[in-house]
C-alpha cells in the first residue's frame, strides 16, 4: 500500500495538467461568466431563505442586536472569503476547496474536504427546496389554495405524526384537544390526518412533498442544459429580488418606530448568538461561486472580486433589513416563516397588496439558493472525478449542453429522493459545521502557502503568479494581543462563564476547551512564526462558530466523515491517479 500517495500535495502544474487531459477526453466548460455575473450568483446564494424566512426567528431571539449577529458572520466569512479568493486566483479550477485542499494537505485531507462539500451542498439543497416549499404554501393559503396535506410533507414526518397521535389517543385525548394544544402537537394532527387521507399503493400511503419535487426538477433541468440558462435565469431573479429588498427598506423605514429597538440586546450576548447557524447558514452561498472557475473569462481577476462583492452587498442588505424589521414591529412578533411579509400584513402596517407582493417575489427569487448549490455540487464531483476518487462518469460532460451531465443529475435525485422519506430540517446544523470546516481548512491552507505564493508554474502553469494576494500583516502581537483583550471582555461582562468554563460542568463544553486550546497553539504560532493576521482570524472565527453548534452536531459530522473514508480507501485510493503516478515512478 502506497501510503505516501494520502498526504503528497498536487502541485499546481500536476492540477492543471490532469484538467487539460480530461478536457481534450470529455470537452471544456464554457467560459461565459464575468465578475457581475459571478457577483450575482453570489447574491443569488446568499439572499434567500436567510432574509426572507429565517431572519425572523433571529429576531425573535436576539432582538434588534441581532445586527450584530450578521456583522461577526458576515466578518468571519469575510476572512475566509478572502483566503477562498487568493486559492480561487491562484488555481482557477472547479473544485473549490476540495482541489485547495489538495494542493497544500494532500489527498487524504482533500478527500475528506471532498466528501464533507458533497454533504454541505446535498444538506443545503434539500433544507432550502423545503424552505421554499413551505414558503410557497403559506403564500397560496392566504389566496384559499390548499394543497393536501399528504402531498405537502415528507413520508416520515406523516408516519412518526400518525404514531404519535395515534399513541395519545390511546391514552384518552380526543383529537380536537391536540389539535388545540401548544407546542408542536398541534402540527402533529396535520400529519396524522395526512397518513389517514392519503392514496395507497399495495397498501402503504403515497406521501409526497410534491413542491419540492417540483422545483428540484426545473431547477436541475435550468443546470442541466447549461451555464448560459443558468446565468441568464439567476441574473433575471437577482435584479428582481434585490429590487424586493430595496422596496421592504424604502416603504418600511416610513412606519420605524424607535420604541420598537428598546432593550435592544434584551437577551444578552446569548440570544443574539442563539441564530448563528441559520444566519452562518445563508452566507455560506459564496463558497459556491468558487466551483464555476472553469466557466469564468477571466478567473484570477473576476473570482475574487465576485466573492467580496457579493458577501459586503449581502451583509449591508442583511444589516438594514434587520434593523427595518425589528423597527416596524416588536421583535417577538418575528417568529414567523415570512417576517418581510409577515410586518406589511394585518399583524404589522396592515398593506395587504404589498405584503402580498413582497410574498410573491420571495417564493421566485428563493428559488435561485437552490440554483447556485444545485451548480456546484455537480462540479465539486467532477475535481473528484478526474481525479480518480470517483468513477469517470462523474466528470462526463454533455456533448451539446457542456455541463456535467451525470452529475447534474445525480445531484437533483440527491434532493428529491430524500424529501419524500425524512424531513431533514433537524440535521440542519450539519451544513453550517461542514461548511466552517472546510473555511478553516482553506484557511489554513493559505497559512502553509510560502510567503502566501503558490510556486510549481503559478496558476496557469506558465510561470506567471497569481493576481491576487491577501496582504500580510504580521500578527506576531496584533492575534495575542486580540485574545487577550476578549478575554478581559468576558471578565468584565459575564465571569461566570468563565468560572463555568474551568468547572466542566458540561460535556458540551468539549467543543470550547478544543477551540481554547487551538487559540493557544495559534498565539504560540503567531508569536514565533509570525503567521499572516487575516488567515488567523479566519480560522479562528470560523471554529468559534463550529463552537456554538454543539457537540451533538460534532459527533454526526464524524460519522459522516467516517463513512467518507470507508467509501475513500474501498474506490478511492485503489483508482487516486496520484498514487498511480507515484507507483509508477517508484517501479520506474
Amino acid at each position: 500500500m502506497h501510503w505516501k500517495a494520502l498526504f503528497h500535495t498536487k502541485s499546481i502544474q500536476q492540477i492543471n495538467q490532469d484538467v487539460s487531459i480530461h478536457k481534450n477526453r470529455d470537452g471544456e466548460l464554457p467560459k461565459v461568466l464575468g465578475v457581475w455575473d459571478l457577483t450575482s450568483l453570489g447574491i443569488a446564494a446568499i439572499i434567500g431563505a436567510g432574509i426572507f424566512s429565517t431572519i425572523g426567528n433571529a429576531a425573535f431571539y436576539g432582538g434588534p442586536a441581532v445586527i450584530f449577529l450578521f456583522v461577526f458572520t458576515g466578518i468571519a466569512c469575510g476572512f475566509s472569503a478572502l483566503c477562498y479568493a487568493e486559492f480561487a486566483s491562484a488555481i482557477p479550477i472547479a473544485g473549490s476547496a476540495y482541489t485547495y485542499a489538495y494542493a497544500t494537505f494532500g489527498e487524504l485531507l482533500a478527500w475528506i474536504i471532498g466528501w464533507d462539500l458533497l454533504m454541505e451542498y446535498a444538506i443545503s439543497n434539500i433544507v432550502v427546496a423545503i424552505s421554499w416549499s413551505e414558503y410557497l404554501l403559506n403564500l397560496i393559503a392566504r389566496y384559499g389554495i390548499t394543497v393536501p396535506r399528504y402531498f405537502a410533507m415528507d413520508f416520515m414526518s406523516a408516519y412518526r405524526g400518525h404514531q404519535q397521535v395515534s399513541g395519545l389517543l390511546e391514552q384518552g385525548q380526543s383529537l380536537s384537544a391536540i389539535a388545540t394544544s401548544s407546542g408542536s402537537q398541534s402540527h402533529l394532527v396535520q400529519a396524522y390526518q395526512a397518513w389517514l387521507d392519503a392514496p395507497r399503493l399495495l397498501g402503504l400511503p403515497i406521501i409526497c412533498n410534491l413542491p419540492v419535487l417540483g422545483i428540484t426538477a426545473l431547477i436541475t433541468w435550468i443546470t442541466y442544459v447549461g451555464i448560459r440558462e443558468s446565468k441568464k435565469t439567476s441574473n433575471v431573479l437577482v435584479v428582481l429580488k434585490i429590487a424586493a429588498i430595496l422596496m421592504v427598506i424604502f416603504v418600511g423605514a416610513f412606519f420605524i418606530n424607535p420604541g420598537n429597538w428598546v432593550p435592544f440586546a434584551p437577551n444578552g450576548f446569548g440570544g443574539v448568538l442563539r441564530g448563528v447557524s441559520s444566519v452562518f447558514f445563508a452566507y455560506i452561498g459564496f463558497d459556491a461561486i468558487s466551483t464555476t472557475a472553469e466557466e469564468c473569462k477571466n478567473p484570477q481577476k473576476d473570482l475574487p472580486r465576485g466573492m467580496l462583492y457579493s458577501l459586503v452587498i449581502c451583509t449591508i442588505l442583511y444589516i438594514t433589513v434587520a434593523l427595518v424589521l425589528t423597527g416596524m414591529v416588536n421583535y417577538q412578533k418575528l417568529a414567523v416563516g415570512d417576517p418581510l411579509a409577515y410586518v406589511f400584513g394585518p399583524e404589522g402596517v396592515n398593506m395587504p397588496f404589498f405584503s402580498g407582493l413582497v410574498a410573491v417575489i420571495g417564493v421566485v427569487t428563493m428559488a435561485t439558493v437552490l440554483l447556485v448549490f444545485q451548480i456546484g455540487q455537480p462540479r465539486i464531483w467532477m475535481a473528484m472525478s478526474r481525479d480518480g476518487l470517483l468513477p469517470p462518469i462523474f466528470s462526463a460532460i454533455h456533448p451539446k449542453y457542456k455541463t456535467p451531465w451525470f452529475s447534474t443529475i445525480l445531484t437533483g435525485l440527491f434532493v428529491a429522493v430524500p424529501s419524500l422519506f425524512m424531513n431533514l430540517t433537524e440535521v440542519a446544523d450539519l451544513t453550517s459545521i461542514g461548511t466552517l470546516f472546510a473555511f478553516a481548512i482553506v484557511c489554513t491552507g493559505v497559512l502553509l502557502l510560502k510567503n502566501g505564493t503558490i510556486s510549481n508554474g503559478g496558476a496557469n502553469g506558465n510561470g506567471r503568479t497569481k493576481k491576487y494576494k491577501i496582504p500580510h500583516i504580521n500578527s506576531k502581537f496584533i492575534f495575542p494581543g486580540i485574545v487577550a483583550a476578549g478575554l478581559a471582555a468576558v471578565y468584565c461582562f459575564n465571569p461566570d462563564a468563565i468560572f463555568n468554563f474551568l468547572a466542566f460542568k458540561d460535556h458540551h463544553q468539549i467543543p470550547m476547551m478544543v477551540f481554547c486550546a487551538e487559540v493557544v497553539l495559534l498565539c504560540y504560532l503567531c508569536f514565533k512564526k509570525n503567521l499572516s493576521l487575516i488567515p488567523v482570524l479566519g480560522l479562528t472565527s470560523c471554529s468559534y462558530l463550529i463552537t456554538e453548534l454543539g457537540i451533538t452536531n460534532w459527533i454526526r459530522f464524524g460519522v459522516w466523515l467516517a463513512i467518507g473514508l470507508v467509501i475513500y480507501f474501498l474506490y478511492g485510493y485503489k483508482h487516486s491517479r496520484l498514487r498511480q503516478a507515484l507507483e509508477g515512478s517508484h517501479t520506474s
